[in-house]
């Protein structure tokens, strides 16, 4: 079930855009590592090493195969030897070798090679390029830690097409040249807010590489979507409120019977305008095609469809905030691409100011919930906070957990993915920077159901849509006054 704790928090502080306060004031390190099981300083020991392929618990795991056995697979292998340059080739070559290019846990069993093969073979969206998208895919499984949400510029060659694109779709006057100045400063995006979207990009290509390639050949082909079919009693106790939240958040979906449910999800429609600038224009450390195309099709999922990809902003029903995605949408967004149970636990109390006055449990009951998630293979994706002098929280930011060591002196360093920090490796984080830091966390129910009082997420998503609209008739009904 999709559960949340505590009370919502205000969206217009945490607003997900990224965090960079203090990284280099000696309580953040970075470690370059090439795995996870690669992570074991001396005198330490690490957790939740991803030694094999890795797999997501919500599919069947399928055996472990690193040899290429029928003819088919073979022919499909070697068309991608083909359309690859040497070190795509070399990265290929690995994926087998380790067992992820034949991994078959994806929604329909299709496995990492299937998948890139139909994006080489079949078709791909007008101005997309199908073997760069068939590398993008290869180095994404290769080191997930290379997914970023770093945007890019836009080329000169580009701009006038792009504000062309956003002022039409505004209905702004295009001779006016203080609307098109403007319209230039909302399409050049330097801070994203896609870090939730591009925390479950990286965790679906860490865990599930079969589902994230079949993933990017649906959302790259000509019909620029993917389907998924998940399991209503994951969202809810009951099927009518799954079916309220997938209502509520507009998602495109198809019932044959009161278990499941068919969902189409497709990335916003200028994605694609972004997505063909990456074709041709990504510069060291932006996102890749791919990249574009998952992260705009997870915040579609958050947002309620209201995302837009040429000015990284949104609007939707849940959330005052234009930039990033609150924690109820993120749970949301995260459990339908799982189909798997998330409850978001809340940590910190925080009062009607955005002002940090406390948590909701103790640290060491936080560790616990972290430590037995990753001691489970999860990966826990969480949101963190910054807080000005005052305690009051001025910004916000998710990560990905993907492990941890136990010290000399007993305390843990947690090891992390951060998509914004321009680093194509995990990050680590003491215990003592990180767990006081920590707003919300998704988790198993099994973990923290006997620590926590759980409330539906439709609930608290409820709770949430009328106390925005409840602020919105009083904002109107206090200007009719004013007038």
């Amino acid at each position: 079930m999709v559960y949340s704790y505590n009370s919502y928090f205000n969206s217009n502080y945490y607003n997900t855009t990224a965090v960079k306060n203090d990284r280099r004031s000696g309580r953040v390190s970075s470690v370059a590592v090439k795995s996870d099981a690669e992570v074991h300083p001396s005198k330490s020991k690490v957790y939740n090493k991803m030694t094999s392929v890795p797999f997501n618990p919500a599919f069947c795991a399928s055996d472990l195969r690193t040899r290429l056995i029928s003819n088919d697979e073979k022919n499909k292998y070697n068309t991608l030897q083909k359309v690859l340059d040497r070190k795509g080739k070399k990265e290929l070559d690995i994926l087998l070798k380790n067992g992820t290019l034949l991994n078959a846990d994806s929604a329909d069993k299709s496995t990492v090679l299937d998948n890139l093969y139909k994006i080489v073979s079949v078709k791909r969206a007008d101005g997309l390029n199908a073997s760069s998208l068939a590398k993008d895919v290869i180095v994404a499984l290769a080191n997930p830690y290379t997914i970023t949400q770093q945007f890019g510029d836009i080329p000169a060659g580009y701009k006038n097409s792009v504000v062309n694109t956003y002022m039409s779709e505004k209905n702004l006057d295009q001779n006016n040249q203080n609307m098109r100045h403007n319209s230039e400063n909302e399409v050049n995006v330097t801070h994203s807010g896609t870090c939730v979207a591009a925390s479950i990009e990286f965790n679906l290509a860490k865990k599930s590489p079969a589902e994230f390639a079949r993933f990017a050949e649906g959302l790259t082909s000509e019909n620029v979507a993917v389907e998924k079919e998940i399991h209503l009693d994951k969202l809810a106790d009951n099927t009518l409120d799954a079916v309220w939240l997938l209502n509520a958040f507009e998602v495109p979906y198809k019932m044959d019977n009161f278990n499941t449910a068919k969902l189409t999800f497709k990335p916003d429609k200028d994605a694609i305008i972004r997505a063909r600038i990456q074709t041709t224009n990504k510069d060291e450390g932006e996102r890749s095609p791919v990249d574009v195309l998952m992260q705009s099709t997870f915040m579609q999922l958050g947002s309620q469809q209201s995302y837009n990809s040429l000015t990284d902003k949104r609007a939707g029903k849940f959330n005052q905030n234009d930039k990033g995605l609150i924690e109820f949408e993120k749970t949301f967004a995260e459990s339908v691409v799982e189909d798997k149970n998330k409850i978001s636990v809340t940590y910190q109390t925080v009062d009607e100011n955005a002002r940090l006055v406390g948590y909701e449990t103790d640290l060491n009951t936080l560790k616990r919930h972290l430590t037995t998630a990753l001691d489970s293979g999860e990966n826990v994706i969480l949101g963190y906070t910054q807080t000005d002098s005052n305690n009051i929280i001025i910004n916000g930011h998710e990560i990905t957990v993907v492990g941890y060591k136990k010290n000399p002196n007993g305390k843990l360093t947690f090891i992390c993915n951060d998509t914004d920090d321009n680093l194509s490796r995990p990050v680590e984080y003491s215990e003592d920077y990180l767990l006081p830091k920590i707003h919300h966390a998704a988790l198993p129910q099994a973990i923290v159901a006997n620590d926590v009082k759980l409330v539906e997420n439709w609930v608290e998503g409820l709770k949430s849509y009328n106390e925005i609209k409840k602020g919105k008739n009083l904002q109107t009904n206090t200007m009719k006054v004013a007038a």
